[in-house]
């Protein structure tokens, strides 16, 4: 049962990083190299939403209490990210696809994230419901 889980989710989640890779995965041999590919999506993602968080920062060097806030809700959002992909991927624990399973997964979060912090950016000057200020 476990077997069939996984190998339905490992379906339906490749799709998806067809598109966001170039030719790792197709280049991969066997389960390591695309725990490998994964790893390098998620890094990549990560490297983004670090810029990203770091231009949000930036904007807020006058404003300690907004500051903090971000600070407080990356923080969380570390913590969200990590107790929800253990979540998904439970049921891989121990097997060789964990790594790659659990790599998706923060990539796929990651990039959920970079989303928000780009529209935090591009914010119209006056919009109240936006965190950030607009750039000067």
């Amino acid at each position: 049962m476990k077997t069939a889980i996984l190998t339905a989710a490992m379906v339906l989640a490749m799709p998806a990083f067809a598109f966001s890779q170039d030719k790792c995965y197709d280049d991969a041999k066997d389960q390591a190299a695309l725990n490998e590919c994964a790893d390098a999506a998620f890094k990549k993602s990560d490297m983004k939403l670090n810029e990203l968080y770091k231009q949000i920062e930036a904007r807020l060097n006058d404003d300690a209490d907004a500051k903090k806030l971000l600070i407080q809700a990356q923080r969380d959002w570390v913590k969200f990210r990590d107790a929800e992909c253990s979540f998904q991927t439970a049921e891989a624990a121990g097997g060789s696809m964990m790594p790659m399973l659990v790599a998706q997964c923060m990539d796929s979060l990651a990039q959920a994230r970079v989303k928000d912090f780009e529209g935090y950016l591009n914010c119209e000057e006056g919009d109240m419901s936006c965190p950030v200020p607009a750039a000067n």
